[in-house]
């Protein structure tokens, strides 16, 4: 199944599912992220302060550091494959289509993606502390000042729908 097909018809089930809490068409961008070394692009489809839902991937080889979270991080791989090599071990693993991995709050990593690796991830935790690691590269390294304005407004954009949906379901 072709990424972008399986992406579109994810969207799709995500909206019956959960109506009111994943972003319109119009919002959906996709955005580069640099982040521990690795470069990589995310569509942003849900986001809250306790969790996200987004599509990620790359269409090169890259490689560094995960992160370490206050969240749990759920990847789902659609295509190519994603290795992974826990800290405090000697061997990494490798996951393929299908495969559903989890990054634990407080667990660091170092990543591998092969070109053309694509997958549905789901973040649920404290999740304004993954953004220090998510954007620092933008800041520190590439400069890249307008992918840290697209973020910041798409993941705005986020939580305004969570609060307009909550407010108008509640009767507040």
């Amino acid at each position: 199944l072709d990424h972008e097909l399986a992406f579109s018809k994810i969207i799709v089930e995500l909206r019956k599912k959960h109506p009111g809490h994943i972003l319109p068409d119009e919002d959906l961008q996709w955005v580069f992220v640099n982040a521990g070394g690795w470069m990589g692009s995310m569509c942003l489809l849900h986001a809250s302060l306790s969790e996200y839902v987004l599509l990620f991937g790359t269409a090169i080889d890259t490689a560094g550091h995960s992160g370490r979270y206050w969240a749990d991080i759920h990847d789902t791989i659609i295509s190519g494959t994603f290795r992974q090599w826990k800290e405090g071990t000697t061997k990494s693993e490798i996951y393929y289509p299908g495969d559903t991995l989890v990054h634990r709050s407080g667990e660091a990593t170092a990543v591998q993606w092969s070109a053309g690796t694509w997958m549905v991830e789901y973040g649920r935790g404290f999740i304004p502390s993954t953004l220090g690691f998510a954007l620092a590269d933008s800041v520190f390294s590439t400069q890249d000042f307008l992918t840290l304005f697209y973020t910041m407004r798409v993941y705005v954009k986020g939580l305004l729908l969570e609060a307009s949906t909550y407010f108008s379901s509640s009767g507040h």
